[in-house]
């Protein structure tokens, strides 16, 4: 989810495979993405959200197949997963790893930063036909989640306005009697309606999109 990162972005150094070295100490990168808050969250007050973990490298040349990570705690080693063509991750904290002293180790040259953030997207229901609240509830789900998450500081944090469902081909998307023409990146943008949301009318896709992410825009 662009621009809704709690707190700054986090710029790491990296660090080469032959000399693998701290990205960063596990506890502190889950507690300042505040990843910790989310999960300790009720399900049913994020069942409409997937959050990921996103390490960008600034170097745009980066891919994110050369972006490795591993967490070190003593003598054990555990590959974190792969990162999605989207630099992402699915980062479910361990409460195990949740120790001061439990490093994440990465593979990039020491000199190469990262941004470490997160994005969120929508767990879209099978097929080409959902209820309205069950795809556009989910802005109002993240940006209670996203309250929650920052605490103390909630009346600074960010919100969540719209869901934007990207799909491969040109393709049109219909809510209620709209129909919604993708734009020339081939995505739909839509911002939730309280009367929608109260009438929960279908939203009918010509083709299922990939991705519905969550954003700020």
């Amino acid at each position: 989810m662009k621009k809704l990162a709690l707190l700054p972005l986090l710029l790491l150094s990296l660090a080469a495979h032959a000399d693998e070295r701290e990205w960063h100490p596990y506890k502190k990168l889950v507690e300042d993405l505040r990843l910790d808050k989310f999960y300790a969250l009720p399900a049913i007050e994020r069942d409409k959200i997937n959050l990921y973990l996103t390490v960008k490298p600034t170097n745009k040349n980066i891919k994110p197949s050369e972006v490795v990570l591993t967490v070190v705690q003593g003598g054990e080693r555990h590959p974190l997963p792969a990162l999605s063509p989207e630099y992402r991750l699915a980062l479910v904290p361990n409460p195990k790893w949740m120790t001061d002293d439990t490093k994440i180790l990465t593979s990039l040259p020491k000199e190469e930063k990262s941004a470490a953030g997160w994005d969120a997207t929508v767990p879209l229901p099978d097929g080409l036909q959902w209820n309205y609240n069950a795809v556009m509830g989910s802005v109002g789900q993240m940006n209670q989640a996203i309250k929650k998450m920052a605490g103390a500081l909630s009346m600074f944090a960010p919100s969540t306005k719209t869901v934007t469902f990207k799909f491969n081909h040109r393709a049109q998307l219909k809510v209620g009697g709209t129909v919604y023409n993708t734009d020339a990146q081939n995505r739909v943008k839509l911002k939730p309606d309280n009367a929608l949301l109260k009438e929960n009318p279908l939203m009918i896709a010509s083709e299922r999109p990939y991705e519905a992410e969550l954003d700020s825009e």
